[in-house]
């Protein structure tokens, strides 16, 4: 299954709608891509939809927090929104979710930054 990322902006925040796999090679560049995009053009709120992502892998997982640091270190934000069970058990078990800002709500993650 192919990546996607399509970007929407709502009230200064990017919004990144990903869908497919974040896996080792193409999902990881469109992902690192689709940021490195946004902070090219000085976009620092970044909110990722992961609500289409099926499966995230070790190195997706890898590129979600050099991301998160990467934003971070540019003064910006960078949160999750809509995790599906799979990718939320996967956050869960290596304590990401205590370094992720997650919601199941887009309009209360965008009023969050």
């Amino acid at each position: 299954m192919t990546m996607t990322a399509t970007t929407r902006r709502i009230e200064g925040v990017n919004i990144i709608d990903l869908s497919g796999r974040i896996t080792i090679g193409e999902g990881t560049v469109i992902l690192r891509d689709a940021v490195r995009n946004l902070l090219q053009r000085n976009e620092k709120n970044i909110l990722l939809n992961l609500a289409d992502v099926s499966y995230i892998d070790s190195s997706g997982i890898g590129e979600l927090v050099s991301s998160f640091t990467t934003v971070g270190n540019q003064g910006g934000k960078l949160k999750l929104l809509s995790l599906t069970k799979k990718v939320h058990d996967l956050l869960s078990i290596t304590k990401l979710l205590t370094v992720f800002e997650v919601f199941d709500d887009e309009a209360r993650a965008i009023q969050s930054f």
